[in-house]
């Protein structure tokens, strides 16, 4: 062990990354929600309040602003690297890369910022247990599924310290018979894509299905407002994807819930055809500010939907062909194909080993993703060969999920005391 390393572990001991204590909150978690709703579509907001009651998992998912609160105040080796911001386990997922090929990976970026790689493994181990607590998984298996994602990350992290930097760029992590086993792949046709109506006369259109997906008439303003945002997405294309973009014409539009911390943010969903009427869906999602640049800093990119685009290139391994970025002058958002091949864990009937699997899987992608912007020698070095980072990552995720839960039943409490609008 080097003198850098030596001091790194002194000063930082991997132990107290498992360390959590309420006294260390600089605000209440209501009043940290509250906020972050502020610059939400207020109409929808009941929309999020309702999803966020169902279980402690949901509400974790949308409580990315209250992590980064708490994390900030947590002890980091002040390694860095391109994070998520919001790597909860149901943030990772299998979908078709350019070629076609299924991959698996991170799929969220709205949060991504450069920051500690801490934060992201801090909060996938965490929503473990609450997503086993809800799936009826035995809290030692819960434990069982946390080593797998912590164990993953450590040595995966020192497999690639050991790498050419761009062996690691070319690094992904493909789905085989195994990983295919243990999730579903959800076709197009399915929940994944809205239905489509056609008819011999016309091009498809949508089917609309208020208030969770709803068509927009042509002359609806925002209609107008997503074209604008599609002249100035294209500029963002590199030149050859500007042809290909050319050949497709928009035919129809809706706006789209999606996710629950998302909700409240504006969601368009453009159906675009070419001659062969073979529909193509396009996706433009508002980027708000993200959660973490309150304590990491504010983003170096002045558009928020740029921010998102070039944090999901550089830590995925195969992107979308169609991503980029625009503004309508006062919103920044993010354009991306909406995927016809999609593979995610599924709660209902979770079985212990498949969250184990699941999760090793995610801590093994995390680490590539870190690695490709951060310093995986000096990661993968402070991470060490044993089980200390692991153990730690244990009892986080133990001190962690039982905080969330008392956040959750807090704000169950404020929602039944009308604090919190919630959908019927």
């Amino acid at each position: 062990m080097n003198a850098v390393l030596k001091a790194l572990r002194e000063r930082v001991p991997r132990a107290t990354l498992g360390k959590w204590k309420e006294h260390q909150r600089r605000e209440n978690p209501l009043t940290v929600l509250r906020r972050q709703e502020a610059t939400r579509i207020p109409d929808l907001l009941p929309i999020r309040h309702e999803r966020m009651r169902r279980d402690p998992f949901s509400y974790y998912r949308g409580a990315a602003a209250l992590a980064a609160l708490d994390f900030a105040d947590l002890p980091v080796t002040g390694l860095r690297a391109q994070i998520c911001g919001d790597a909860h386990i149901m943030n990772f997922g299998a979908y078709a890369s350019p070629e076609r090929n299924l991959v698996f990976d991170v799929v969220d970026f709205d949060e991504t910022l450069p920051g500690p790689w801490e934060w992201d493994v801090l909060r996938l181990c965490a929503s473990i247990p609450l997503l086993a607590l809800v799936a009826g998984v035995r809290s030692e298996r819960a434990d069982d599924a946390v080593v797998a994602a912590a164990q993953a990350y450590r040595e995966s992290m020192n497999r690639y310290a050991a790498m050419d930097p761009l062996d690691v760029w070319y690094a992904r992590i493909d789905v085989d018979a195994a990983l295919r086993a243990e999730i579903s792949i959800r076709a197009s046709t399915q929940e994944l894509l809205p239905t489509l109506e056609s008819s011999a006369s016309r091009s498809p259109r949508f089917a609309d299905r208020p208030p969770l997906f709803m068509r927009l008439s042509r002359a609806d303003e925002r209609v107008e407002l997503a074209h604008g945002i599609f002249r100035a997405y294209r500029a963002s294309l590199p030149d050859h994807l500007r042809v290909l973009f050319d050949r497709y014409h928009v035919v129809d539009m809706a706006i789209k819930v999606v996710g629950v911390g998302s909700i409240g943010t504006l969601c368009l969903l453009a159906l675009l055809v070419a001659e062969n009427e073979r529909p193509l869906l396009i996706q433009i999602k508002e980027a708000q500010r993200s959660v973490a640049e309150q304590y990491l800093g504010m983003s170096r990119f002045a558009n928020h939907g740029e921010r998102v685009v070039v944090g999901q290139h550089l830590m995925q391994a195969a992107s979308d062909l169609f991503l980029g970025w625009s503004s309508d002058g006062d919103r920044d958002f993010y354009v991306r194909q909406l995927r016809d091949m999609k593979g995610c864990l599924v709660v209902e009937g979770l079985r212990a080993s498949t969250l184990e699997c699941y999760a090793r899987h995610c801590g093994a992608t995390l680490a590539r993703a870190h690695a490709r912007s951060g310093e995986p020698r000096a990661i993968g070095g402070y991470l060490g060969k044993s089980a200390a980072f692991d153990e730690a990552m244990v009892r986080f995720a133990r001190g962690y999920s039982v905080q969330c839960e008392r956040d959750y039943a807090a704000f169950v409490a404020a929602c039944a005391r009308g604090e919190f609008a919630v959908a019927p």
